[in-house]
């Protein structure tokens, strides 16, 4: 099995977060994956079906958009698996997909759908590449002549949303209504449009995948606790965002969680790069 990771270029940044190359030639390959952002993934082997938090499976599609998480999600792969794939910012959905998220969310799109021969023939070229970099750089070319715009006041409500998450380890949904010139309603109703869930579930989501991080990390799970009102509700709030107990998590993790779970993976939050 092998995973790798490549930072996108400055063209892209408001776009994509990280992209990301995976290879597995076992004959199938189970998994879990924690509750992520929108993907866009196009499978060069392989195919199988995901399984979601609220037990419903979809099958796999060769080029597969995934909708943001609300929970930990499972997979099954028949394998050989290679899959290339890019991790979207919420405005990158916006500019690249343009279904709201949240109508979305937990749900698989099939991406020669939304991006028709120009899709396929990208799925083609890449299937004739070998490594990270070349293949990030057709993807780069391909989303940057996709790209719609989005209203400026609305790239400025993810960018505020951004920084409402990365500011603390346990956001508070009052400060981010604080932060926005706009009603309550309003804010809830462009925040499920990009991100995919409500304030409150993103609030939730990212306190509990900081706190999966930080104990993959080797942290005091004394420490993380004091995030939550108590251990058990720190044990409930990872278990449902990334599959694991924080226990698992030190001992019977999957290998791809693990790395989707690394402090230089975990950059959802970072700010994209200006071009």
């Amino acid at each position: 099995m092998q995973l790798e990771f490549l930072q996108p270029s400055a063209a892209v940044a408001s776009l994509v977060t990280i992209f990301y190359l995976y290879r597995s030639d076992e004959p199938v390959i189970d998994g879990i994956e924690r509750a992520d952002v929108g993907q866009i993934r196009f499978m060069l082997k392989g195919q199988g079906q995901l399984f979601f938090p609220d037990g419903h499976a979809e099958p796999s599609c060769p080029i597969m958009i995934n909708g943001p998480g609300t929970g930990a999600a499972a997979y099954r792969v028949d394998g050989p698996f290679h899959c290339f794939g890019a991790a979207l910012r919420p405005q990158g959905w916006g500019a690249l997909i343009g279904i709201p998220a949240h109508e979305r969310a937990d749900r698989v799109t099939d991406g020669e759908a939304v991006f028709g021969a120009a899709g396929t023939a990208l799925l083609d070229a890449l299937r004739g590449e070998t490594s990270v970099e070349a293949m990030a750089a057709l993807v780069e070319r391909f989303l940057l002549a996709c790209a719609r715009s989005i209203p400026p006041e609305h790239q400025r409500l993810c960018e505020t949303v951004r920084k409402w998450l990365a500011a603390s380890e346990a956001p508070r949904v009052a400060a981010l209504f604080d932060a926005i010139p706009l009603s309550s309603r309003q804010v809830v109703r462009l925040v499920n449009h990009y991100f995919g869930a409500p304030p409150k579930l993103l609030e939730r989501k990212f306190r509990a995948l900081r706190a999966a991080t930080a104990l993959a990390d080797g942290g005091d799970p004394r420490e993380v606790a004091e995030l939550f009102y108590d251990q058990s509700h720190m044990i409930r709030e990872i278990k449902h965002f990334t599959g694991h107990t924080p226990g698992t998590l030190a001992s019977r993790m999957d290998p791809v969680l693990a790395m989707t779970l690394s402090p230089a993976a975990f950059n959802e939050l970072s700010p994209p790069e200006q071009p």
